[in-house]
């Protein structure tokens, strides 16, 4: 395996570790909502809810994928696995 296909597999994989989490996040705001704020809360309060409970989990999975990569690339060196994503392609050249 070479260092451009790591880096589509580590962008896949983070890709669909960070939905995963969202997922997951997702779904247990919406029981604690439904079980402890729906019941208590005015119709108006409520329709706002899931909004809102989708806004936190995307937040939550930003929050748990950058805490896994900077864990990640602390212990790995990326230089010797991955290829750059972006390289600059108009270098001059120096005498």
């Amino acid at each position: 395996m070479n260092k451009k296909f790591n880096t589509v597999l580590f962008i896949l994989g983070a890709t669909l570790f960070n939905v995963i989490v969202a997922v997951i996040s997702f779904i247990l705001l919406a029981i604690i909502y439904a079980k402890y704020i729906f019941p208590i809360i005015t119709p108006t309060g409520q329709s706002w809810g899931f909004s809102l409970i989708f806004i936190a989990s995307i937040a939550i999975s930003i929050f748990v994928y950058r805490i896994v990569i900077k864990a990640l690339l602390a212990k790995f060196d990326i230089e010797k696995y991955f290829d750059p994503l972006f390289v600059k392609r108009n270098l001059k050249k120096q005498d």
